[in-house]
């Protein structure tokens, strides 16, 4: 099921204290609350872009792509050393997002071929 939704560039964040200024566990969960209802918008676009691959590709045989796996995690892991993250959280996070995706990918494309 692929469905039109607007593309995430207008994604907005809830006000929150920054973390380096929170004083309290309320902030910090109100903090990582607001972050996390904007990352499931932005995962549900990706998500909308495994549905475009799904239906792009032709076989069911390139769904799997370990040289393309290697380029993500590898970019990631760049944004992630400009961004501060730790590559102990972004490289196993990615890993399994794409290999969540993968399978995604491969049960749209399963039920749009048959």
């Amino acid at each position: 099921m692929c469905w039109s939704a607007p593309l995430s560039d207008s994604v907005t964040i809830d006000p929150r204290t920054a973390p380096e200024a929170c004083a309290s566990m309320a902030e910090v969960r109100q903090g990582v609350d607001a972050l996390d209802r904007a990352l499931v918008t932005l995962l549900a676009e990706r998500q909308r872009y495994m549905h475009a691959a799904a239906r792009i590709k032709p076989s069911r045989d390139v769904v799997h792509d370990d040289a393309r796996i290697e380029d993500v995690v590898a970019k990631v892991l760049t944004e992630a050393g400009r961004s501060g993250l730790s590559p102990a959280i972004a490289e196993p996070v990615w890993r399994t997002l794409i290999d969540r995706c993968i399978a995604h990918e491969l049960g749209v494309w399963d039920r749009t071929r048959t």
